[in-house]
């Protein structure tokens, strides 16, 4: 089915606004239920110690907003019909992207033991930061999931790389306040200068500040308005705002912003489009400003808790050793109003999936976010075709990458149809003697242009930023969402991004376990600016180390290989 052009209104029914926050208490009682509960999850019983988790671990202060946020996409997707998948940036998420996932039922679809019934909402509550279950992040286990919250900033790049080729798919990104404040992140912002609206998909950026980090507040919430606003409309984006912490007005206030936010979405592409318009776009993004922990306790042992640091794990402490904090949990619980959310036999009532959309529209349901099921083989040309003669050993000298660009660009080429290969780096695919590839496109940009400039193209493939950290986070969305690419790097400055690799690695370790993961493509990095061959640059670009670095991870995921000449870089370079 093809993405429907509807307007939403602007007025949210009143009926529409007490779906949509049945479905928000729904997955907050679920989140808070992750990280407390190990029994009694409908709480048919007052709680007694024995039905608490021996050992409190979780993050609940990020979930309220994540669970706004997951509310509302299901109401545009469903409206719209739009195919849609969702990075969530903040650390430790996952209770809240698990329980909208096990209300849409793409949890249970993935994990039959996790049934959409009480039963399966005590084995849901049990596992989560529990001996043998689930992290308390967005991990490869968790259904809809392209990016582990465990280490911050890489979300949005992740999230431009999902949307790079994929012209029909809205990807909403969010973004913590805490995560906003590292380098990739910061860096990462300057995407929007290489999405091409007419041959890639869209991005929503939500950056969601609810003032706190685990101990610490959050620069971006403490800013004047007018500073952060002037910030993110010089990063190029339209910015609407989202305040409150009444939940029925900042549901009406989301759902309008959500509304705008698509139809400027749907009108500048349709526009670049049809139109063929080469101005670059300002495309929306929205700041959502609700309290760390909404709806949960209050003040706990005459502190405040809601809206502080202090919400951002587990709130209440102690519950099982102490009468008054069990108390208290039972309250909370009991303030989401489970028996109007669950029917008696724990299935989510139909005005808690009311805004849910169906099939693979749901979020956790998306084939874009297993993209192995997207896959298509590379079409690599026969290598025979590059190779250079050899009369006879030591006779002859090749410039390896330069034929190597030949190589390329006749995968480029073949690919040009179906957009489904990209080659990033950080400024230096000339520089490596890969020029060849502009014969088949261009560099990808959409930023201004003077008559000086060479080989800039509204739509071309080859991505080149001098952030290495974004050219991994754009490759590894690309890929993750069963595209091909390759990465070109000096040697020495391929460390920029280790951290980043054994996060991809990890990654891909744990997925090779999980069976409904299908494989996706590998990353292939050409290192070059060698350590042993220095007469230009000298010592700052002497590093062999990032070698070193990913030998030591995991070899049923990691390769590496050192070709001594042309022809066996050619057939080492690519699957």
């Amino acid at each position: 089915m093809s993405e429907t052009d509807t307007t939403l209104p602007v007025t949210v029914p009143e009926e529409e606004t007490a779906a949509l926050m049945a479905h928000w208490r729904a997955a907050n009682y679920l989140a808070v239920g992750q990280i407390y509960l190990m029994d009694n999850p409908l709480l048919t019983e007052a709680l007694r110690p024995e039905h608490i988790k021996p050992r409190l671990l979780g993050h609940w202060g990020t979930s309220p907003g994540l669970n706004l946020v997951y509310t509302h996409l299901n109401r545009v997707i469903k409206a719209r019909d739009k195919s849609a998948l969702c990075v969530w940036g903040p650390g430790h998420g996952g209770p809240a992207v698990i329980a909208n996932s096990w209300l849409e039922g793409s949890y249970s679809e993935t994990y039959p033991d996790i049934s959409r019934d009480a039963d399966g909402m005590a084995r849901l509550f049990r596992q989560l930061s529990f001996p043998g279950g689930v992290p308390s992040h967005v991990a490869p286990g968790t259904p809809g999931s392209i990016h582990e919250g465990g280490e911050l900033g890489y979300s949005l790049s992740h999230a431009y790389g999902a949307a790079f080729d994929n012209p029909d798919l809205l990807v909403a990104c969010v973004i913590g306040d805490g995560e906003a404040e590292t380098g990739p992140l910061a860096a990462s912002w300057h995407s929007n200068k290489f999405l091409d609206p007419v041959h890639d998909g869209a991005v929503l950026p939500i950056l969601h500040l609810n003032g706190y980090k685990i101990a610490n507040p959050t620069v971006l919430a403490r800013i004047p308005e007018a500073e952060l606003d002037a910030l993110l409309r010089g990063y190029g984006h339209d910015v609407l705002y989202v305040s409150g912490d009444d939940p029925a007005t900042v549901h009406r206030d989301m759902a309008r912003a959500m509304g705008t936010a698509l139809d400027r979405i749907s009108l500048i592409q349709r526009t670049a489009r049809e139109e063929d318009i080469a101005e670059r776009p300002h495309w929306p993004m929205i700041v959502l400003r609700t309290p760390k922990g909404w709806t949960g306790p209050a003040t706990v042992d005459g502190l405040p808790v809601e809206g502080t640091w202090r919400a951002h794990q587990v709130p209440l402490p102690g519950v099982r050793e102490n009468p008054e904090p069990l108390r208290q949990l039972e309250a909370w619980l009991r303030s989401y109003r489970p028996e109007e959310l669950f029917d008696r036999d724990g299935r989510p009532r139909p005005e808690v999936m009311a805004c849910v959309p169906a099939g693979p529209r749901r979020l956790g349901a998306t084939p874009h976010t297993n993209g192995g099921l997207l896959l298509r083989d590379l079409p690599v040309p026969p290598l025979e075709r590059y190779a250079v003669k050899v009369d006879r050993p030591g006779a002859a000298l090749h410039k390896p990458t330069h034929v190597l660009g030949d190589l390329l660009k006749a995968v480029m080429e073949s690919t040009a149809g179906r957009r489904d290969f990209r080659v990033v780096g950080p400024d230096e695919t000339a520089s490596n003697r890969l020029q060849a590839l502009y014969k088949a496109t261009g560099k990808a940009w959409q930023a201004g242009t003077l008559a000086v400039d060479e080989h800039l193209d509204r739509h071309g493939r080859v991505m080149e930023i001098l952030s290495e950290h974004t050219c991994q986070g754009w490759l590894e969305g690309y890929l993750l969402t069963g595209r091909h690419g390759f990465f070109s790097c000096y040697e020495a400055f391929a460390h920029i991004v280790d951290s980043m690799v054994n996060q991809h690695i990890k990654w891909l370790k744990v997925s090779r376990a999980l069976p409904w993961r299908r494989p996706i493509a590998s990353l292939n990095y050409l290192l070059t600016s060698h350590v042993w061959r220095q007469d230009h640059n000298g010592f700052s670009h002497q590093d062999p180390g990032f070698v070193d670095h990913v030998l030591n991870k995991a070899p049923e995921v990691v390769r590496v290989y050192l070709p001594p000449d042309t022809n066996t870089l050619l057939t080492g370079v690519l699957p």
